[in-house]
């Protein structure tokens, strides 16, 4: 049992990085980097490609707070992608699109400190960025075979370039996140098979996979670095971390979105998902969440990774017909995936730019905003009175946060280290 008195770092719960990679003052080894490798000297016009997070931040930013307007006005007005169904392009690009950005983004910039191995930089990692802008304007104005064939090489390639440098470093506790990463590239190839009719199977059920394999990916990077963030900036905190709880938690998700895929008998399906749920909130309580009440960088990825165990419980509750199945999927999309995702945007990409990690007003408006989308468009899928105006008001929330991200921090990702 962990109380807290030895705070201990992501690095030291599993996921490991080169040692020659220090940590900021507010904790946590993604924060910090070697300032040879992280720098981006030279031209300030090639600075935004030394780095993946730089593009692939700011790229996921801009295109979540374009996309989900986009999805309200083909939903409300009948306006229509030329050329896939309005609701698959929409789930689609949130999973494929905007958080395959995000992730490409952290765990090519993770993995270089992990392994103290070059990543993809330069024209190569300009090379991989328009890959992922192909695929997002191909899927919205013309898709079709080779539009599909380009969306599906990006994950695959990501994951393939990852196994080699976790190879080469002998990186053996990260290959959880190489296998899950996997599977994700596979979900789309899944979805683009089945809409060019070459396997059976629905196109949503392949998303919808997709989407629980990010929750995966988020237990497995949140499940370390939301404790060690927390462990590292605020000294003696109490916590307990039980790595036994860790194991039966991530296995508890996984048993329950296998079940989910293979469309278990409902009743066990949903007996399995009310296990993991309550499983993973424990895990989540034993962090002290309370005790970031007064540090938005840390109570935001707190209250993010709470979506995940509410999830797991909608998801049960839908298996018994007692609950939205929509609410279930926006939990994990909008509250666990988005949340996670501007908590951790904001923190990774001031301490790789040489920026003080603290939330001013914008992060906190930011952070305010995506959680308040989540709250409201989870409501919606359960009240259904209140649906219309909540699909509306939630859009509107979580294209709003998204955009003050982008103005923000467009200056800080564009430049190069200060």
């Amino acid at each position: 049992m962990d109380q807290g008195t030895t705070p201990r770092t992501p690095a030291s719960s599993g996921i490991s990085e080169s040692t020659s990679a220090p940590t900021s003052a507010r904790g946590g080894v993604f924060v910090g980097a070697p300032t040879s490798s992280i720098s981006g000297r030279g031209s300030r016009g090639i600075a935004f490609f030394q780095d993946a997070f730089r593009p692939f931040y700011l790229g996921g930013a801009i295109f979540a707070a374009l996309a989900v307007p986009l999805w309200l006005g083909m939903w409300y007005h009948g306006y229509v992608t030329p050329s896939l169904t309005p609701l698959y392009w929409h789930m689609h690009e949130m999973v494929f699109g905007f958080v395959a950005a995000i992730i490409v983004g952290f765990l090519f910039t993770a993995a270089r400190n992990w392994t103290g191995l070059p990543l993809p930089a330069g024209a190569v990692l300009a090379g991989v960025f328009l890959l992922w802008v192909a695929g997002r304007v191909g899927m919205f104005f013309a898709y079709g075979k080779v539009v599909a064939a380009v969306d599906s090489a990006f994950l695959l390639l990501v994951a393939g370039v990852l196994a080699s440098k976790f190879i080469r470093a002998r990186s053996v506790s990260s290959f959880p996140l190489v296998v899950v990463l996997l599977g994700l590239g596979l979900s789309n190839v899944a979805f683009h098979a089945s809409m060019q009719g070459l396997i059976r199977g629905s196109p949503m059920a392949a998303i919808e996979f997709g989407l629980m394999l990010v929750v995966m990916i988020e237990m497995i990077v949140g499940g370390r670095v939301v404790p060690g963030f927390t462990a590292s900036a605020i000294p003696g905190v109490r916590q307990w971390r039980w790595p036994w709880l860790n194991r039966l938690a991530f296995a508890g998700a996984a048993a329950t979105f296998v079940c989910d895929g293979l469309q278990v008998e409902p009743r066990i399906a949903g007996a399995v998902a009310m296990t993991a749920a309550v499983l993973v909130a424990v895990q989540a309580a034993g962090w002290n969440p309370l005790a970031t009440r007064s540090r938005p960088m840390l109570w935001v990825l707190h209250l993010a990774y709470a979506g995940i165990p509410v999830g797991l419980c909608l998801l049960g509750l839908a298996s018994f017909g007692v609950a939205s199945r929509s609410a279930a999927i926006h939990a994990f999309a909008a509250g666990s995936m988005g949340g996670l995702i501007i908590g951790m945007i904001t923190r990774t990409a001031l301490g790789h730019s040489g920026h003080p990690v603290r939330a001013g007003r914008a992060e906190i408006t930011a952070y305010v905003l995506v959680l308040l989308a989540a709250v409201i468009r989870v409501s919606a899928a359960l009240v259904p009175s209140i649906y219309a105006w909540g699909m509306l008001g939630a859009g509107l929330a979580w294209s709003a946060g998204f955009l003050i991200y982008a103005i923000a921090y467009a200056p800080i990702l564009l430049r190069a280290r200060e």
